[in-house]
Order: C-alpha cells, then sequence, then structure tokens
C-alpha cells in the first residue's frame, strides 16, 4: 500500500527537475495557482498550449495529438511528472499518456461530481463543462458512477473557454456568455455547480453572483494540487525561490498578461516553438 505523504516532505524517486502541468490555454492557471500555494519551492513549469485552445471545441484525435506532443516537450526537458490540467485532455488524451510514459507519474482533472453529490441540498446538480469533456466516455462513466439518486445535469458551454482564453475577464462578452449558460442551469433548479473546464475557475465570482449566493460551487483545482504532491516526487535538490516557469504555443505578450493578472508570485514567460504543430515530434524515452 502506497504511504501518505504531507506535500511539503518531497523526496527523490523518479527522473530529475520539475513538475510540468499543461493545458490546452491558460485555464490550467488555476491548477498551478494551487500548487504553487500548497508548495512555493517546488520547481513548475506551465505549458499552455494556446496556439490550438481551447481542446473542448476540437476533436478527439487532435486532442490526444497535442498532449502527446505538449507532455513529450515537458518530458524531454526533465519533468518529473504531469498534472494534465485540461479536463478535455484528461476525459480524452490522459490513458495515452500514460500508455506512452508508464513510469512518469500523470494526474489529470475531473468534473467533481462526488463531492458535489455531497453538497447538494436538493439533489439537483448541474456541470458546467466544454461539449468535448461532455461527451467523452470518461465523463460518461463518472457520470454512471454516481449512485446516490442526484440529479445531474451536464450543460456544455461552447465558446465560455475561448472568451477567457482572451483574458480581459471583465468583457461584455463573457459576462453575457457566463449569464446565458447559468440561466440554463437557474432553470433547472440546480442547488450547486460544478465547475467541469478549468478555464472556468477564473470566472468563479460570475458564476456564483449569476447563479445565487446560496447555490454551491465546486471547483476541483485544490484538491487536484494535493493528489499531485502525494503521487509526484521532486528532487530535494531541486526545491527553491525560483519563478515558475511559463511557456506557450501562442503569443508570449498575451499570456505575460494573464499572468500578472491571475497570478500572486513571480513567474518567467517564453515562447516554445519545439510544441508546435508545424514542427517535427521529438523522439521520447519511455521512462
Amino acid at each position: 500500500m502506497q504511504t501518505r505523504r504531507d506535500p511539503a516532505d518531497l523526496s527523490t524517486r523518479q527522473r530529475s527537475g520539475f513538475i510540468g502541468v499543461f493545458d490546452s490555454g491558460v485555464g490550467g492557471l488555476s491548477v498551478l495557482r494551487a500548487l504553487r500555494r500548497a508548495a512555493p519551492k517546488l520547481p513548475l513549469s506551465y505549458l499552455a498550449d494556446s496556439a490550438h485552445a481551447p481542446y473542448g471545441e476540437r476533436d478527439a484525435a487532435f486532442v490526444v495529438e497535442r498532449s502527446l506532443r505538449i507532455a513529450a516537450h515537458l518530458i524531454d526537458e526533465g519533468a518529473c511528472g504531469l498534472v494534465v490540467a485540461c479536463n478535455t485532455a484528461t476525459a480524452i488524451a490522459v490513458h495515452a499518456l500514460r500508455e506512452r510514459w508508464p513510469a512518469v507519474a500523470i494526474v489529470g482533472v475531473e468534473p467533481g461530481l462526488k463531492p458535489a453529490v455531497a453538497a447538494t441540498r436538493n439533489g439537483r446538480i448541474g456541470v458546467l463543462a466544454t461539449r468535448g469533456t461532455l461527451a467523452s466516455d470518461k465523463f460518461q462513466r463518472l457520470l454512471a458512477a454516481q449512485t446516490d439518486g442526484a440529479c445531474i445535469v451536464p450543460h456544455a458551454c461552447p465558446g465560455l473557454a475561448r472568451l477567457i482564453e482572451q483574458g480581459d475577464l471583465r468583457s461584455a462578452a463573457l459576462r453575457d456568455a457566463v449569464e446565458e449558460h447559468c440561466a440554463a442551469l437557474r432553470r433547472e433548479a440546480v442547488d450547486t455547480v460544478v465547475l467541469g473546464c478549468t478555464h472556468y475557475a477564473f470566472v468563479h465570482d460570475a458564476i456564483q453572483s449569476a447563479m445565487g449566493a446560496d447555490v454551491h460551487i465546486i471547483d476541483t483545482a485544490e484538491a487536484v494540487a494535493r493528489h499531485a504532491l502525494r503521487r509526484i516526487d521532486v528532487p530535494l535538490a531541486a526545491l527553491g525561490d525560483r519563478p515558475v516557469r511559463l511557456l506557450t504555443t501562442g503569443a508570449v505578450d498575451t499570456l505575460r498578461t494573464i499572468a500578472s493578472a491571475w497570478l500572486d508570485f513571480d513567474c518567467s514567460v517564453e515562447s516554445v516553438r519545439a510544441a508546435a504543430a508545424d514542427q517535427p515530434r521529438r523522439k521520447c524515452p519511455s521512462t
């Protein structure tokens, strides 16, 4: 049986270096933020595939290919474990990632249906997510596993992640989109809402306002961070006070602006071309 460890007690077990975190774009910064707050001296590198975001509006084959390419880049650079901070990539591609790198700890995210079932008072739960996540076999299995009699109302939010990706959380278009999607759940009389996309954490307050103060909002970023810190070991020699490294396949200035507004710790920001779609994928070791 695996022994549970305190997140601060990180020892050497796997390769070397850092924990790699990736998402189709900036949404996974919510998980990165939770990791940094839980373990401030942990070396972290985040890769936003913003040139191809959001994955939730892409077909499954594309999501698998991009996830393999992004993971390969991080592992080539020395990641000792990965956090797939994207619900769609987890739902569609995490199995392929674990098959490709069986010796690397890979932690995914999924909509928090179990805590939502525990939190609901009237048994009616809404799930805000992308079409890709809701259509996946993984989500359907997760849905089928809820046996407590709750009524779960999945609601796809096309375009919402893309609006958040633009970085302006006060835009009228984003505000209107949040209101439209929340109105659909209000009509279903849900008293608990699951954020099924890591992007949506950054409009948590807008969703809370649109749903009402009495509605529970379930975000799993902190739970994912705790699980990742239990699963992934980083060499003690790698720990220290250094900026979190942010990489993007998209516009560096956009990521820098978003990071400075959304994150409360130092970050370096750079472009990564090795993971771009028009570059051949590097051959990676299996461990």
